[in-house]
């Protein structure tokens, strides 16, 4: 668990986690010399029935509000620092927005330097704070006067900052989440090599584990870890650890990177978020340069798209932002938006989808604001269509552990094909489209046996794996067959029309008339027309002519009478030329070269380079008749 300070300058932060736990955390020399806070510290503090907390220091200057962001990113309670000889001030009122946009849930207020002013004094500081906190979610806040210097309050403050653990506990992260860690220290020890540092978001990492670090990118292997200097085997949500990490050079990682294990966790620069600008006079457009802190990354970015209808003020809306750098963000991740000058806090919001379709159909006004879990994952794979949505994805789009999502998937009826998510008004669809498309080209086509697969599959626009499974499941409710690579209605087969059946007893005249020689397939269409060629393939189909080249079909008892004067004729074993071919079978060279090419493919004849030979079982059977 984390707990983070948050405060104006100069109000006591580090000096009451000094009093608190015993460690100082401004650590930099150039921190010691100026007396505030520039960077980080980090301290545990040991806290009955809870164990060890860590505790953030962020600095209170207006300079380092994006140190303090890194800070807060991830913390569970804050710990809101009053100083009262000053009260309210105006770093205390954007660190308190701070901590509202990144839905910190709970808080507890030290009035610190209690020991400078009067009962009566304090009094009137505490009442302002009161008014201060009673439009936020921290209105209930337990105040703890306190003085680092004599002591005061601290064990008051440590037990009211025990109870506020106690109920951040119950709401507390799953441990069998995707791993994830915003790093905000990088450094080299002496003989370890890279350290990283930061709060663990989700899940968990274990010694020897193989993790990727965004940027840039590079796989690393866990070689040690340690939580509040002590060293463990593996550490999970909510725990402050640092990680000493192989082939990786300091230079490599910095402030803002991401480690994960979730080896296909994609980055993005455009997301889709639910957006509220808490600065009612900021003016802002699709030009407007803002800086867009999430976790312990500050990028440049700019909105692009808004839609405000369905919400009560044009200060809350759903926006597409753009990314100027790749981020690692997921679904429900919380950000704050600042202008980059002067430096102002201006809004802020929690990501709906951090991979958003480039298009995406209207929504409805009034179904734009209030959104759970199930609707924005149907609406994700509805957007998906044909594609469909990669299963891997689910627990990053949507910020749920990969079990719950899995869940959510069969909750909502969602199908799952070759780790895919469709949905099913999608397969609706297409399964109509196919039906259509068979219809439609056995209408057209009469005389073929059905539509081929891979036509069926081009025309119908999707993937292989998603038409295989609508075919199946037509061919299970009986509305469809599938015969060899071709596919038709359920009962229907291919007939000849009335004009069709003229064409092919006239087609089957001229064949018959010269059995030897029939007509070429270009002369019977010159004569009958185009249809020809599609009767010729009914009539084949039907095994009423036979297909002996490509332009050239036969009757069957001329391929029979034809072949059976090969194997009467011809020796075993004996090569015969072309012109001996001829005169047995009786043909010009015309038809005699396709017909004897037709008898290599059918395992009558064998061609070597002097000519041709009786082959296979005819060859075996005509020596054991010689015999």
């Amino acid at each position: 668990m984390i707990l983070g300070t948050a405060g104006h300058i100069d109000h006591g932060k580090t000096a009451l986690v000094k009093a608190l736990t015993g460690v100082d955390t401004d650590r930099l020399p150039e921190e010691k010399r100026r007396g505030i806070t520039i960077d980080l510290g980090f301290a545990p503090l040991a806290v009955d029935g809870i164990g060890t907390v860590g505790i953030v220091d962020v600095p209170g200057h207006e300079a380092f509000v994006r140190t303090m962001l890194a800070g807060a990113s991830g913390i569970d309670i804050a710990l809101l620092v009053v100083a009262a000889d000053e009260g309210v001030m105006p770093q205390t009122r954007e660190h308190l927005e701070i901590l509202s946009l990144l839905g910190i849930q709970r808080a507890v207020v030290a009035l610190t330097k209690r020991d400078l002013v009067s009962e009566e004094w304090l009094s009137l500081v505490r009442d302002d704070v009161r008014a201060m906190l009673t439009d936020t979610r921290f209105a209930g806040s337990e105040l703890v006067p306190v003085s680092a210097v004599s002591g005061a309050g601290v064990p008051e403050l440590r037990q009211a900052i025990a109870t506020a653990a106690l109920g951040a506990r119950e709401r507390s992260r799953p441990a069998d989440d995707l791993f994830r860690m915003p790093v905000d220290r990088a450094f080299t020890v002496k003989g370890t090599g890279t350290v990283v540092t930061g709060t663990i978001w989700s899940g968990t990492v274990a010694r020897d584990a193989t993790v990727r670090i965004f940027s840039p990118g590079k796989r690393s292997r866990v070689r040690g870890i340690q939580r509040h200097g002590e060293v463990v085997r593996s550490a999970g949500p909510g725990e402050r650890v640092a990680l000493a990490l192989s082939d990786l050079d300091v230079n490599e990682v910095a402030r803002g990177s991401v480690v994960i294990i979730e080896p296909s966790w994609p980055v993005t620069t455009r997301i889709e978020a639910d957006v509220r600008l808490t600065a009612s006079d900021v003016a802002i457009g699709p030009r407007t340069r803002l800086r867009f802190h999430l976790g312990t990354a500050d990028v440049g970015a700019r909105i692009s798209r808004r839609v405000v209808e369905g919400f009560a003020d044009e200060q809350h809306f759903i926006a597409t932002i753009v990314l100027d750098e790749p981020l690692m963000v997921r679904g429900r991740d919380r950000f704050v938006l600042r202008l980059p000058s002067p430096p102002t806090t201006i809004g802020g919001g929690v990501i709906r989808d951090p991979l958003p379709p480039r298009k995406r159909r209207r929504r409805a006004a009034s179904t734009v604001a209030a959104r759970n879990a199930s609707e924005l994952l149907g609406e994700m794979v509805r957007a998906a269509d044909l594609s469909g949505l990669p299963v891997e994805q689910v627990p990053v789009r949507l910020g749920l552990p990969p079990a719950d999502s899995v869940a959510l998937a069969r909750e909502i009826g969602l199908v799952e094909i070759e780790s895919r998510l469709y949905h099913t008004k999608v397969l609706e669809e297409l399964e109509q489209t196919v039906q259509r498309i068979i219809h439609a080209h056995v209408e057209n086509f009469p005389l073929e046996p059905g539509v081929q697969l891979q036509s069926l599959r081009s025309t119908a626009g999707a993937p292989d794996r998603v038409i295989d499974r609508i075919l199946d499941q037509l061919a299970k409710k009986g509305k469809i067959e599938i015969r060899q690579s071709s596919v038709r209605p359920a009962g229907w087969s291919p007939k000849l029309g009335g004009r069709d059946r003229g064409v092919a007893e006239a087609v089957m005249h001229r064949i018959c008339i010269t059995p030897s020689e029939p007509p070429a397939v270009s002369e019977l269409v010159d004569v009958f027309g185009e249809k020809v060629e599609d009767v010729l393939r009914y009539l084949e189909r039907n095994g009423e002519v036979v297909r002996v080249s490509e332009d050239r079909y036969y009757s069957p008892d001329a391929v029979a009478k034809m072949v059976g004067k090969l194997r009467s004729a011809l020796e075993p074993g004996r090569t015969y030329s072309p012109a001996e071919l001829r005169e047995v079978l009786g043909v010009s060279r015309k038809y005699l070269i396709p017909f004897l090419e037709f008898c290599d493919v059918k395992g009558v004849t064998s061609r070597n380079a002097a000519g041709r030979v009786l082959a296979g079982r005819d060859a075996g059977a005509r020596s054991g008749g010689n015999r």
